[in-house]
């Protein structure tokens, strides 16, 4: 178990580890998506239950918020003219702007040597040696926080040559390469915005029954857009969180959803986020709101880095799945449910062999009032 943590110590990045058996990394998804286990971790004890079972764990008139972004085919496998493999994971599609070249993507590339600006390289299905038929893009230069990305300009529309050429960006602990059930599964039921290269993992445990269930029960529901980034696998490095430095992604919450927040609000019912991005989306919202709670709707680029002691301001329950050791989504977990109350219901998880990360089960949460 969890050892008691003494009271006003600071936390430091080794409070968010933990000891996970590889085999419950889940390599794949359940057989039906609403057949993943759901740790309920509301109360004081936690309880095994089906994913399935949520609507009847939400009540007449809350809200349910869910993140509507699609994962793009973001992973690029290629070849520099030399013959030198090359993989890229494009972060984001850049939007076109009067007197910069069209169609530019900013980008991870992994090579022996690193392309130069002005080169060019070749990206098929196959990559490398493949023979395959593809397309040339241009290498612009370095771009992004201390220059880790590249600037590449396709030949045309970045999201049909994705689709055509490109794979399902599983995430690194998933071992396998990506099949025709990653692209169907790797995906929400409900995605309508392309722009992610992760998907916003506890909104997989949906389909067509639970949300029928849901509107059955009375539970109302509302978008938001977090294009989720290839930071959310970012490692943080340093022992002290205010060192680290969090990445950007870009995020929408419309005004329908601002509404149905404050008529939420007003019948004394709860905002229920669907993940750790609709959370982030909603709260990065609220502090541009100028500290009074969601009032307006809200779109841009969200750094925020959620710790203990952080003030929610709109979410009152949270659905979400396992995450990594030392993450910043662990430290978001337990800023929003108690460091110790989470660290139990994970030791628990790991106990009762829970499936863990993208393809694994899920767990609900309430928000525990003035924990830091």
């Amino acid at each position: 178990m969890p050892h008691p943590r003494p009271a006003d110590t600071p936390y430091t990045l080794a409070d968010f580890d933990f000891a996970l058996p590889p085999e419950l990394i889940a390599q794949h998804p359940s057989a039906e998506r609403s057949a993943s286990r759901l740790l309920d971790g509301r109360g004081p004890r936690p309880v095994d239950r089906v994913f399935r079972e949520l609507p009847g764990l939400l009540g007449p008139g809350d809200l349910l918020v869910f993140n509507d972004t699609q994962v793009i085919k973001a992973r690029l496998l290629g070849e520099k003219p030399t013959g030198g493999a090359v993989e890229a994971l494009v972060e984001r599609i850049v939007p076109d702007a009067p007197g910069e070249p069209p169609h530019q993507v900013l980008a991870h590339l992994r090579a022996s040597k690193s392309p130069r600006p002005g080169s060019t390289v070749r990206f098929s299905r196959g990559g490398a040696g493949s023979g395959e038929a593809g397309f040339d893009a241009q290498v612009l230069g370095r771009a992004g926080p201390d220059d880790s990305l590249f600037r590449l300009r396709f030949p045309a529309d970045p999201l049909a040559l994705l689709q055509a050429h490109g794979h399902v960006p599983l995430p690194p602990y998933i071992t396998h390469a990506d099949e025709a059930e990653d692209e169907r599964r790797y995906q929400t039921v409900f995605a309508a915005r392309p722009g992610a290269v992760a998907a916003p993992t506890a909104s997989l445990h949906f389909d067509e029954p639970v949300l029928a269930a849901l509107a059955e029960r009375g539970v109302r529901t509302a978008r938001v857009t977090l294009h989720v980034g290839a930071g959310t696998f970012q490692p943080v490095r340093s022992e002290r969180l205010d060192e680290h430095r969090m990445h950007c992604e870009w995020f929408d919450v419309p005004e329908a959803t601002v509404q149905a927040v404050a008529a939420t609000r007003g019948a004394g019912r709860r905002v229920v986020a669907a993940g750790t991005t609709s959370l982030r989306a909603l709260e990065s919202a609220a502090l541009r709101c100028a500290g009074e709670g969601l009032t307006a709707p809200q779109r841009g680029e969200t750094d925020l880095f959620i710790t203990p002691g952080f003030r929610f301001q709109v979410v009152d329950t949270l659905v979400t799945n396992f995450h990594l050791p030392k993450s910043t989504l662990m430290m978001l977990v337990s800023a929003f449910a108690g460091h110790a109350h989470v660290m139990a219901l994970y030791h628990h998880a790991i106990e009762a062999r829970y499936r863990f990360f993208s393809y694994g089960d899920a767990m609900l949460l309430d928000r525990t009032p003035g924990v830091a």
